[in-house]
């Protein structure tokens, strides 16, 4: 039985593989997994990172965004492309081409460096969450391509929350579901919106950034 066939109860159920060439990031986030009880591996390149999830299928991987040689959204799109391992991302980018980026390779998570410990426990058990929904529903068949891309949406709409008011990533999505139910909304409408409006402030990001 693979670690994709089991159901999901305790943290020990799960198995997440950490892909950062920064290795002093790579063991915090895995230090902090491991004392919640998560099964961890490392892998420090794009390359490894590919092996390592074919021989191991773990329960979710995540990516730093730039890496050298093959990126992680390069890893990204092969595992989506030829596995059914979910994927999340680490990344110091908030802008929002490098999310919609995210987005657009089937990333189910996106957390923002530098983070405090108290960021990462959340912004995975978000995405593990994320993913059992996921094998929930390709097992029922239920409407599996609308449900993700408003899954993803949100997840990166909470991202930016996260990134821009600097709060931890459980504050960040009630915010946004009281915001959608206080306005009688569906909360990936919303989601999609908030997107779509951090595309204002880029220019603005980089006036910023010259000064």
């Amino acid at each position: 039985m693979t670690h994709l066939d089991k159901t999901k109860k305790q943290a020990a159920d799960y198995l997440i593989l950490i892909v950062d060439d920064d290795t002093l990031t790579g063991q915090l986030v895995s230090h902090v997994l491991e004392q919640a009880g998560y099964q961890v591996m490392a892998a420090t390149s794009g390359a490894q990172a590919l092996q390592m999830s074919i021989d191991h299928q773990p329960d979710l991987v995540s990516l730093d965004v730039e890496m050298p040689g093959m990126s992680g959204l390069e890893v990204g799109r092969n595992l989506k492309e030829h596995t059914a391992i979910p994927f999340m991302f680490v990344s110091s980018h908030t802008e929002l081409d490098v999310v919609k980026q995210a987005l657009d390779h089937g990333a189910i998570g996106y957390l923002t460096k530098p983070f405090v410990p108290a960021q990462i426990l959340p912004g995975f058990a978000a995405a593990l969450a994320r993913a059992e929904d996921i094998r929930r529903l390709q097992r029922s068949e239920i409407n599996l391509t609308n449900a993700l891309a408003s899954g993803r949406e949100t997840s990166m709409a909470v991202g930016l929350l996260i990134a821009r008011f600097q709060v931890d990533r459980d504050t960040a999505f009630e915010t946004l579901r009281e915001y959608a139910r206080s306005n009688r909304r569906k909360i990936n409408e919303v989601a999609r919106e908030l997107l779509a409006a951090e595309e204002v402030f880029l220019p603005f990001a980089k006036l910023f950034r010259e000064k």
